[in-house]
């Protein structure tokens, strides 16, 4: 079968790393990643299932492994080679026609092993177990050399991990279920979901945690940064209240509360800020933008970098990281506003509160472009320049359709 694989080449990274901005295609062509014939990978237990990738996405973090841009920190978290991609719609092959999205983590429960204190805790986004079990070292699918990944032909994934997609979900709304649960939980990490909300960043990420905050916060503003045309669009469609570009945002955190500036100093601003970029330049903006004791949320996954920590220590502003999913507390009043049936004494998994809002939301219309598995260069090209080529979600679309390059 086909797959892209990611091998283990210290020379390809950083070949990769230094030419991606100047000669893109040539950074892609050589570097780690490569499209080769190899053998389906083997069911560790009878409890896993072979699945064919239908559409499967690019997502920031796929971009900052091809590039070497990744922090060094998540090199002991996978096993190369490795075949990424871990935004799957696809179907099973030993239920031909039934459509599913995969939960990617490869937690205690998928690893074969007793729950550690976070999986039984119900945040298996915290998982200690990453490393140990039945698989290989990985985080999630399409970071683990046992399992494959969606940018091939097939992969396995443990039953527990399979959710069936219903029959009216269109295939673009139903690879966008990652990214949507990933958002939800970006979303309900704040204390409160209330007050003035700003959002750094209109990729996939920013628009996303854009439409689950509008769906399950209640806040009386949420304003976005976006730089581009078409994330402006789309944050305005999806329920932005203002859409600010990125030199104007300490001006509107002042203008809020007409409070003071002086220089990079705002005496109040916003009550909770999410980075949904994860740069230097983002997390020191929404730092300064947020209000003395507000929250700073991170979303988007950063790599090694510099920062000044002097306004978050002054001002006591909260730092929070947000990753991926897990379970989630949502009050009585939010689960009847967006109609999710609760079972007393339960929480839901975030996976589950996606699949339940995903016909809704139909975040399907951030999917802007779609290429076969043998078009990688020009697909993680578009993917890697993004909103300044009009590009959010792009997608490998493994399905017999013809390759649609815009739209």
């Amino acid at each position: 079968m086909k797959a892209l694989v990611i091998n283990r080449s210290p020379a390809r990274f950083l070949t990769a790393r230094i030419l991606k901005d100047r000669l893109t295609d040539k950074a892609i062509e050589s570097g780690p990643l490569n499209l080769k014939d190899v053998d389906p990978p083997k069911a560790p237990t009878n409890e896993w299932v072979r699945v064919r990738p239908l559409l499967s996405g690019i997502c920031g973090s796929d971009i900052a492994t091809v590039f070497f841009q990744s922090s060094r920190y998540f090199e002991a978290l996978t096993s190369l080679p490795f075949t990424p991609g871990h935004e799957i719609v696809g179907e099973r092959l030993d239920r031909p026609g039934e459509r599913v999205v995969v939960e990617p983590a490869l937690t205690c429960a998928i690893r074969g092993l007793a729950p550690c204190r976070f999986c039984a805790s119900g945040q298996t986004q915290l998982c200690e177990s990453t490393t140990i079990g039945d698989l290989k070292e990985g985080i999630q699918l399409g970071y683990c050399a046992s399992t494959g990944g969606g940018w091939s032909n097939e992969f396995i994934a443990h039953e527990r991990a399979l959710h069936s997609v219903p029959e009216d979900l269109s295939l673009e709304d139903a690879v966008m279920v990652e990214p949507l649960a990933c958002a939800i939980h970006v979303s309900l990490r704040p204390t409160h979901q209330q007050g003035h909300l700003a959002i750094i960043g209109a990729g996939t990420v920013g628009l996303s945690t854009l439409a689950a905050s509008t769906t399950l916060g209640d806040y009386d503003s949420i304003t976005v940064v976006a730089k581009h045309p078409l994330q402006r669009e789309l944050a305005k469609r999806l329920g932005a209240t203002t859409v600010l570009y990125p030199e104007d945002l300490l001006g509107a955190a002042r203008r809020l509360h007409a409070s003071q500036r002086v220089g990079h100093y705002v005496s109040n601003g916003y009550d909770i800020v999410i980075d949904a970029v994860g740069s230097s330049s983002s997390i020191e903006s929404a730092i300064a933008a947020v209000r003395p004791g507000g929250e700073v949320i991170v979303a988007g996954m950063p790599p090694r970098q510099s920062l000044d920590l002097a306004p978050l220590w002054h001002r006591e502003v909260q730092l929070k990281g947000a990753y991926a999913y897990g379970e989630e507390d949502l009050t009585p009043a939010v689960a009847q506003r967006i109609g999710l049936t609760i079972p007393t004494g339960q929480r839901p998994r975030t996976f589950a509160i996606a699949l339940h809002l995903a016909g809704r939301l139909q975040l399907g219309q951030l999917v802007t472009h779609r290429y076969r598995l043998g078009e990688y260069v020009p697909a993680l090209r578009k993917a890697y320049h993004g909103g300044r080529e009009d590009a959010i979600k792009v997608v490998f679309d493994l399905t017999k359709r013809k390759s649609v390059h815009d739209g």
